[in-house]
């Protein structure tokens, strides 16, 4: 277990400098909440500022879209192959309901497939009640490897 705590802690450092990058996760107070395999989960607090729909109190759908879109460019880069950096290609979003009022939403991503240019990726974002999403999606990412790994 000790030796991948040095490894832990680079892709912990990489995916906070990868938020770090991102002003609209910052001002939607993305957090961080798991990391590592190719998979991250990441959540946002529900916020007024969000609101869509006044009546309701539903986040409004393009704050969930960010969030799933920052959730899998972590996932991407937390892959075990290791990429550098990534940026959104294709990014489809299906909204299956709207997201219940005052509560958290929490995306998570998870690498499906992996080639030398693009990760595939497959994410969900849910709020409090468990086993009904709100949103599923479809992603492919570009990667950039280091140098040293490109042949």
């Amino acid at each position: 277990m000790m030796e991948t705590d040095p490894q832990m802690a680079a892709l912990l450092a990489r995916a906070r400098q990868f938020l770090a990058m991102i002003p609209l996760g910052q001002a939607l107070a993305f957090r961080l909440d798991q990391i590592g395999g190719g998979r991250a989960v990441i959540s946002m607090p529900w916020d007024e500022r969000l609101i869509g729909d006044p009546r309701t109190g539903v986040i409004h759908g393009g704050a969930i879209s960010a969030l799933m879109d920052t959730c899998c460019g972590a996932a991407a880069i937390s892959h075990p192959e290791g990429p550098e950096m990534t940026a959104t290609l294709d990014l489809r979003i299906d909204y299956m309901r709207p997201a219940a009022a005052r509560q958290r939403i929490t995306a998570t991503a998870e690498v499906f497939r992996m080639t030398r240019s693009v990760a595939f990726l497959r994410a969900t974002a849910c709020d409090e009640q468990e086993g009904q999403p709100v949103a599923t999606a479809t992603a492919a990412f570009t990667v950039d490897f280091p140098k040293e790994d490109r042949t």
